[in-house]
């Protein structure tokens, strides 16, 4: 089983910046994709970027060029960096990890204000 704990939402002014963080626990097998995940309110979950182990990136069009993604395999831990906020990230994030099964983590929330 694979614990996923985030850190480092919170409320920004648009053009600012936030760094969201997150932490497995748990065996994590070969192979694998860590990620983050966002939901507004009134809207479907929606990718927002993935990382597999050996770094290969790919992100969702509304953030590529201000957002970056990164991990550390050794400590299990998956961050992104966030920056130049718009009003329209503002969402609930969420850190996943594909291994032997989809895991989520609880949410963090990110609100930009205009």
């Amino acid at each position: 089983q694979v614990q996923l704990v985030e850190s480092g939402g919170g409320l920004v002014q648009a053009g600012e910046s936030l760094r969201l963080s997150c932490a497995a626990s748990g065996s994590i097998f070969f192979g694998n994709v860590m990620g983050w995940y966002r939901q507004a309110p009134g809207k479907e979950r929606e990718m927002v970027a993935r990382i597999t182990q050996f770094g290969t990136t790919n992100y969702a069009d509304s953030v590529k060029g201000r957002f970056t993604i990164s991990r550390i395999n050794a400590k299990k831990t998956v961050n992104l960096q966030m920056n130049s906020l718009k009003p329209e990230d503002t969402a609930v994030y969420y850190c996943y990890v594909r291994s032997n099964d989809d895991y989520w983590g609880q949410g963090t929330q990110v609100t930009v204000s205009s």
